[in-house]
């Protein structure tokens, strides 16, 4: 028996609009769409909207954008849409549990990891960095605890060894928005989802990225820094010095040094292929760089500005 569900959609970045665009479908009727306040942006800190509000906007919905939910007009003012279900994705405010008692069949939330596996602000990055070789989506019902709520769908994929944080984040986005489109027809069918508590065991949380760990540290090993220069692309960005120059490192490879010993953070080899930087262990080959102030180029148009480097390494 199929049924009209009302839906309130709650997302601001990027990441959440596959979503909002998921949710306008045969059965749904959006009321509203809730998203972070403007705020400035680019070199003139001009106030700009968000994805989901220009996304929301070009849809035709109506758009909300309050501070939070913390006084009781504001949240009069959500009930007034009467949802039968809030959609959260990427929303950026905390709910309480008078928001999340609001709609009947209560609040759903697309999570970019395989809870309990990396609750919080980053998965994908985190999921990345700690060299996993899986992650996934999981629609989850909200509890007032962070990303502890009962699982409904659940959706596992590969982690390539190529993917950087901007890559993992395309695809997650789009497997989230299968799985938030699956989860609303199955209810507009009358299906109740089943909810499978989260274990005890295997918890852990991401952290909000720091511009400061983005910094290459070559004592640590060649692999765990190719993971960190995959993590923080396209955000923060990792950076490191050679040879006496900061430079952010857009692309690289970790790889054997070979024989020989050289310090931390040497130059062990310069060629068109690429800059071999000795690690704690191994090499991270530097691929693409970018010098201050300067653009993306490869190392081997970074080596014709810098040819004492070719002749430093051995």
């Amino acid at each position: 028996m199929r049924r009209l569900l009302r839906v309130v959609f709650a997302g601001t970045p990027d990441f959440a609009v596959p979503h909002l665009a998921a949710c306008r479908r045969d059965g749904i009727e959006i009321a509203a769409v809730y998203t972070q306040p403007d705020r400035p942006a680019g070199r003139g800190r001009k106030l700009a909207a968000s994805p989901v509000k220009q996304a929301a906007l070009d849809f035709g919905l109506p758009v909300e954008q309050p501070e939070n939910f913390r006084d009781a007009a504001t949240r009069a003012r959500l009930a007034a849409h009467a949802p039968d279900l809030i959609v959260v994705v990427a929303y950026g405010l905390i709910l309480s549990r008078k928001v999340l008692a609001i709609p009947a069949l209560g609040c759903w939330n697309v999570h970019a990891s395989l809870l309990p596996r990396w609750r919080g602000a980053a998965p994908i990055q985190r999921a990345i960095l700690a060299g996993d070789a899986e992650t996934g989506i999981c629609l989850m019902r909200m509890e007032a605890g962070l990303d502890t709520g009962p699982v409904l769908l659940r959706r596992a994929i590969a982690i390539a060894p190529d993917d950087t944080g901007g890559s993992l984040h395309d695809k997650l986005a789009a497997l989230g928005a299968e799985v938030l489109a699956e989860g609303l027809d199955r209810s507009v069918r009358g299906e109740a989802l089943p909810a499978t508590s989260q274990s005890a065991d295997g918890v852990s949380y991401a952290h909000k990225l720091d511009k400061a760990e983005a910094r290459l540290d070559w004592n640590d090993s060649a692999a765990a820094l190719e993971r960190k220069v995959r993590a923080f692309d396209p955000w923060p960005v990792a950076e490191g010095v050679v040879a006496g120059e900061l430079l952010r490192v857009w692309r690289a490879e970790s790889r054997d040094s070979g024989p020989g010993t050289r310090d931390s953070g040497e130059i062990v080899a310069a060629t068109r292929d690429g800059i071999d930087v000795a690690c704690g262990d191994g090499a991270l080959r530097l691929i693409e760089v970018q010098r201050a102030g300067g653009r993306r180029i490869a190392a081997a148009d970074y080596l014709n500005a810098r040819p004492e480097l070719k002749r430093g390494a051995q």
